[in-house]
């Protein structure tokens, strides 16, 4: 019985296309890359830019309308000035504060999903985890600020051992933002512990390291990238945040604050854009600090 000859695929520009791709790997990644990229830097590089230029425009006093003046007199002014210099300090020691409260909160929790509880309980226990991230952000805001508010829930559980509420302020704000962002430092943390072995923990006890010593030589080390991950996000985010204070914080205000108030009720968009360029440059000095860490290196 004759053998069935079999066709010869038609040469069309998508099976040219199809070869031409299959032996270019390079070329393939640059076409997949290509539209992610061009919306970052359209979204985000473009935007900075744009930022960039809005700092350096004035506002006429006049007619109150933005002049298309190239000036560094908004930038001298951030930089000068005495009470941008004293809100800078304080939206980086809030930022730092809950960046370590986060983590030292994390740290327990994520060690303990990761090594002690069982795979179901490790479910349940992620799921609590994101669970938050379900509801808004402004109605967690506003529950702390019932639950901080004097007499509220919070005085009410410390009021029988001679307690109050802290109520509105920078106690407040680091609470709340403590809460808010205390997600996305555990999870970095405990996928970091699910890749610590178990045997090295083992063979650390086996030859008579205590639990201290182990945490110290064995899990912080590997656990360095994680913390920072998680780290970059509380810090990051609470930089730049400016709702929570509104809510919470009394007559604190962050820079979030400042570039909300100069966008809107002062209606000084280059001087706005000018406070923003801080936060900004504080971050890229976190990050530069981190990656010379070496701890991005394993991320």
């Amino acid at each position: 019985m004759p053998r069935a000859v079999v066709p010869r695929p038609r040469e069309t520009t998508a099976r040219k296309l199809s070869v031409f791709l299959s032996k270019h790997a390079r070329v393939r990644l640059a076409l997949l890359l290509s539209a992610p990229l061009f919306w970052l830097g359209l979204v985000y590089i473009a935007a900075l830019a744009a930022l960039l230029v809005t700092a350096l425009w004035t506002v006429d006093s006049f007619t109150g309308k933005i002049s298309q003046t190239w000036t560094l007199d908004n930038i001298v002014t951030v930089l000068s000035g005495s009470l941008y210099q004293a809100v800078t300090l304080r939206t980086v020691g809030v930022a730092l504060l809950v960046t370590l409260i986060d983590v030292l909160v994390a740290l327990p929790i994520a060690f303990y999903m990761a090594k002690v509880a069982s795979p179901r309980a490790q479910r349940l226990l992620v799921i609590a985890v994101l669970m938050p991230l379900w509801a808004s952000y402004l109605v967690k805001a506003y529950a702390w600020r019932s639950v901080l508010s004097q007499g509220g829930i919070f005085e009410w559980l410390v009021k029988p051992f001679g307690g109050e509420s802290p109520g509105y302020g920078l106690p407040a704000t680091i609470i709340t933002l403590s809460y808010l962002w205390l997600p996305y430092v555990i999870l970095p943390i405990y996928a970091g512990l699910e890749r610590v072995p178990n045997s090295l923990l083992e063979a650390s006890s086996d030859l008579g390291a205590k639990t201290g010593r182990t945490l110290r030589s064995i899990m912080l080390p590997m656990l360095w990238p994680a913390i920072i991950a998680g780290s970059i996000f509380s810090f990051s985010l609470s930089l730049g945040d400016y709702i929570t204070v509104n809510i919470v914080g009394g007559a604190n205000q962050l820079l979030g604050n400042l570039v909300f108030t100069n966008v809107g009720a002062a209606n000084n968009l280059p001087l706005a854009a000018a406070i923003a360029l801080i936060p900004i440059a504080i971050m890229i000095v976190y990050l530069t600090a981190a990656r010379r860490t070496g701890a991005l290196d394993n991320l």
